[in-house]
């Protein structure tokens, strides 16, 4: 009885999350001040991106980067670079009164925002349990101070719902997460991706690994001997799961013996993080925890 319920428990704060992202689609909030006296912004990350829209905010972006897609409202929004490398030239024509960023290929960009009179402020999101701090944060400096901290707690809940139904070590199955594959890369113990295959109930076969992203040679893989494999890309012909089966010497790999190798994700949900963390650990626990 117990199992069963603490199996539901991040299932229904999944579901009471995915109802407050519905509900901050409408631009009538019963909290909203004047937009008048609320700072326009500029996101230069695509994870910014969505948790502006998250906490009621996505009226206020005015500039965003190529890479920022979700929701489908922001790409109306102009483009003011790529990640981490904006245009000083689109930012001063927008004149924002607030650029946020998460980490800028030239840290010199940001002291000349600084210059060119725009309030910037840097977040910093290393693991799934930054995301709630990250989502303060951005409520406190755009003014949505009350949707931002309630998004937060249902995130921090769902978090700790994911925590206490996880494995115990002994039974958690070792993952191998794919992120790229010419050449192969995966995530090591520091990563954003690594946090995820933990709460998911998994053990990522990179933790031995004091790195966050790093190249690996495909003889890595095969003498850890993941239980599962995730492709974390989409392949242009062939099926990642199906390139992955031909490939020399990886038959012998319990993942592909039991045919446990997944793909087609959505990458975004997984690779960015924002305020989707709950479904990208429910989605990659399905797989890891099936029977």
């Amino acid at each position: 009885m117990n199992a069963t319920s603490n199996h539901c428990r991040p299932a229904h704060t999944l579901l009471v999350l995915l109802l407050f992202l519905a509900g901050c689609s409408s631009t009538e909030t019963p909290d909203a001040q004047d937009r008048s006296t609320k700072p326009s912004i500029v996101s230069l990350a695509p994870s910014i991106t969505e948790m502006i829209y998250a906490i009621g905010a996505g009226d206020q972006l005015v500039g965003r980067t190529s890479a920022c897609d979700y929701p489908e409202e922001a790409r109306q929004v102009q483009v003011t670079g790529t990640f981490g490398r904006p245009s000083l030239e689109v930012l001063a024509s927008l004149n924002p009164d607030l650029v946020l960023d998460l980490d800028l290929a030239d840290e010199q960009a940001g002291q000349k925002i600084r210059e060119l009179g725009i309030r910037r402020t840097s977040l910093k999101i290393d693991s799934p349990d930054d995301i709630p701090h990250a989502l303060r944060a951005i409520g406190r400096a755009t003014g949505n101070d009350a949707r931002a901290d309630s998004l937060a707690s249902v995130i921090e809940e769902g978090l700790a719902a994911f925590r206490d139904s996880a494995p115990v070590e002994r039974d958690r199955p070792d993952v191998y997460l794919e992120i790229w594959n010419d050449p192969l890369w995966t995530g090591g113990s520091t990563s954003y991706t690594s946090a995820l295959i933990r709460y998911a109930g998994g053990r990522n076969i990179g933790d031995d690994v004091s790195k966050e992203y790093f190249e690996i040679s495909p003889e890595w893989v095969i003498t850890r001997n993941p239980d599962i494999i995730a492709c974390m890309y989409m392949s242009r012909t062939t099926p990642a799961a199906e390139r992955i089966r031909a490939r020399d010497g990886w038959k012998h790999i319990d993942a592909v013996r039991n045919d446990r190798i997944y793909d087609r994700f959505d990458n975004s949900l997984f690779l960015r993080p924002g305020p989707r963390v709950l479904a990208g650990i429910e989605q990659l626990r399905t797989i890891i925890l099936e029977p």
